[in-house]
């Protein structure tokens, strides 16, 4: 039997990834946050019991908005990435005999109980093995009246990856970070998605999102406290189809003799303090 449970470890997907369940974001000004995301497509289906999170949702994306004690001032920043996996409690055991180190969470009456690790900076990764017909959100949020439970996605939009700003010379740290702890492999640097091919590309197990590590330019000083979740990137069948559509709604683009929207990608201008979206061409 011992032999049996070692050998499930050593499985391409450790885990049983399934993609990512949500994204969220920390912010002390809610409302403008809520209002960028909708003019990215998303839209406010529930909020939670207990606490100021409100959950955003397009197709097959949610987003939670998390002002709950947040100062007024807070800059909106990615604070965590909740992924699909097979069995929440077994991925999160594994995480922690391969050194990861858990989250204390203070759960109140009638909440979920989601396990979770420290990430990059103050970051967070939870496990989620709730999101088929019964999910998450059944339990900790209530629908908001008149609400659409499940809005389309805006040009067939979907999770494709998350960037995460790293320090000098750490790229192979975080590296062996995700493949000893989710089995995520190493892209050859030929194969590259998107108008900002930069830094090491991680391909999940499940083969359905990527993470991709990017160190500061050469030259620059040493960095190690800046590393963080910088932005995420949406897949799409028809990058331009989606601009234009964004466009239409609002959203300004980087549009630069270095950077430009074309039918690789395109990746929005940051607003709020730094929040950008980036567009990623994918025929999945």
């Amino acid at each position: 039997m011992a032999a049996d449970r070692e050998a499930l470890g050593q499985l391409p997907n450790p885990l049983g990834l399934a993609g990512i369940e949500f994204i969220e974001y920390r912010t002390g000004r809610p409302q403008a946050l809520g209002q960028l995301l909708e003019t990215v497509g998303f839209h406010p289906v529930a909020r939670h019991r207990s606490r100021e999170v409100t959950l955003y949702r397009q197709g097959p994306m949610n987003v939670i908005v998390n002002a709950h004690g947040a100062p007024g001032d807070l800059t909106p920043a990615i604070a965590a990435v909740a992924v699909r996996v097979r069995d929440a409690g077994a991925a999160y055991r594994r995480a922690l005999d391969r050194g990861a180190w858990g989250v204390p969470v203070q759960v109140e009456p009638m909440e979920l109980h989601i396990p979770g690790i420290h990430g990059v900076g103050t970051s967070r990764m939870y496990f989620v093995d709730r999101w088929q017909e019964f999910s998450i959100y059944d339990v900790d949020f209530v629908p908001i009246p008149g609400a659409q439970r499940q809005p389309p996605a805006l040009a067939g939009m979907h999770w494709f990856g998350v960037v995460q700003y790293i320090g000098n010379d750490r790229t192979e740290d975080w590296t062996e970070f995700y493949r000893e702890l989710f089995g995520f492999s190493e892209l050859p640097d030929d194969q590259r998605f998107g108008i900002l091919p930069k830094g090491r590309v991680l391909k999940s197990p499940c083969g359905s999102f990527y993470w991709q590590l990017i160190e500061p330019e050469p030259g620059i000083l040493d960095v190690e406290d800046d590393e963080m979740l910088n932005r995420v990137a949406f897949g799409t069948r028809d990058v331009l189809a989606a601009v234009g559509e964004l466009r239409s709604r609002g959203v300004e683009f980087v549009e630069s003799a270095g950077v430009h929207s074309e039918s690789r990608g395109a990746v929005t201008r940051p607003a709020l303090g730094g929040v950008a979206f980036e567009l990623v061409h994918d025929d999945r």
